[in-house]
């Protein structure tokens, strides 16, 4: 069983999808590894240290040959991947619905293709989710980024000049990257509130110590959609969200939003008019940016300014801590694979439930049945 490790190709991309710890615990499963020359420079493991755990360095035709699984962050171009045998898994993280085309070549190439971002919300798969454990170190650089453009200061200071007030920080959207921005703004010293439209944040919200700021009376909308996700919401419910959340960020110094939808531009939840209301100096941190985007006027990879506010509409936010951000992905993918290995035939068996929900291509064609409805 040889396991390659593939260099990122992708413009900004700076993890990757093994660590030496990881490599370490591939080997003592019985795995060969190889990892591509400089796969983990940009993350600080040198590849000397892989050498070190007992990988193989190569380019990646080499790193290829004969590969019966291939790990990588992103997924790679089709045309970098001739060298891998058909029936091989590609295991990465391939954003299936934003590069369907590219997952179509897959299938003609004849890779089995496994989408770690499908990977289901299920207890005993909370080790093997990369989007839990990306989104986690995004909310936190999301609170770091926010602070880094912040002209003023996070806590409330009493000093003999006299006194600097606390900022105050608003999270929209309270899934793992939410959560995390409201734990790290609150212990950089933030009067932190939140909002989400799932009820069943309200007690996580408070949980934190954070202020939970939410519709009322308006009866039958939850907002919990499949797996925990957001769905979309009633329009009675979109425009008294929109009221409460107008009046609110006006008061505020930084809002931070992280609400996507699985497979769906994201929502809309800040417009150009609610920003002009906010005081100038003021910071909003948009995450959802790739996806369209949760505030009008968000670039994707720019710091724009619109009536004196900033805001930062960095990409791939996870990749900006890469040392750890590519420590859990790769543990993520350990996690996945050593869970279904096999010791008699040496290699990963997939059950039902978890196979079928992240494989993507199979047999030369498209098996997903999310990609297929």
């Amino acid at each position: 069983m040889k396991i390659a490790v593939l260099k990122e190709a992708a413009a900004g991309e700076r993890r990757v999808a093994a660590v030496p710890e990881t490599v370490r615990k591939f080997i003592a499963l019985g795995a060969e590894m190889a990892v591509e020359t400089g796969a983990g420079e940009a993350a600080s493991y040198r590849d000397t240290a892989f050498e070190e755990a007992g990988a193989t360095i190569a380019d990646r035709a080499a790193v290829l040959s004969g590969a019966d699984i291939v790990l990588a962050v992103q997924g790679p171009e089709p045309d970098s991947l001739t060298a891998m045998p058909k029936g091989a898994w590609l295991v990465a993280g391939l954003n299936p619905f934003g590069e369907r085309a590219r997952v179509d070549r897959y299938a003609e190439m004849g890779i089995e293709a496994l989408a770690m971002e499908f990977m289901p919300r299920i207890t005993r798969a909370q080790s093997m989710d990369i989007l839990s454990s990306q989104s986690n170190l995004a909310g936190y650089k999301a609170v770091l980024d926010a602070a880094a453009e912040y002209d003023r200061a996070f806590p409330m200071m009493m000093t003999a000049a006299g006194t600097v007030s606390a900022a105050k920080c608003f999270v929209m959207g309270v899934g793992v990257a939410g959560l995390q921005a409201i734990a790290t703004a609150r212990r950089l010293g933030a009067q932190v509130s939140a909002t989400d439209v799932r009820a069943a944040t309200k007690e996580q919200i408070q949980s934190l110590g954070a202020k939970p700021i939410f519709v009322e009376n308006v009866a039958g909308i939850e907002g919990e959609g499949t797996g925990g996700y957001a769905t979309e919401m009633s329009e009675e419910y979109k425009k008294a969200q929109a009221e409460l959340v107008s009046a609110h960020i006006a008061k505020q110094d930084i809002v931070i939003t992280t609400a996507l939808i699985p497979g769906r531009p994201a929502p809309r939840l800040i417009s150009d008019a609610q920003v002009a209301t906010m005081k100038p100096g003021s910071v909003i941190v948009d995450l959802a940016v790739e996806q369209g985007g949760n505030i009008e006027g968000a670039v994707a990879g720019q710091v724009v300014e619109r009536h004196g506010v900033r805001i930062v509409g960095h990409t791939n936010v996870a990749s900006r801590i890469a040392t750890d951000s590519s420590a859990l992905f790769a543990r993520n993918l350990y996690n996945f694979l050593s869970a279904f290995w096999d010791k008699e035939t040496g290699k990963p068996v997939l059950d039902e439930e978890i196979g079928t929900a992240v494989r993507v291509t199979q047999n030369g064609r498209v098996v997903s049945e999310r990609l297929l409805a």
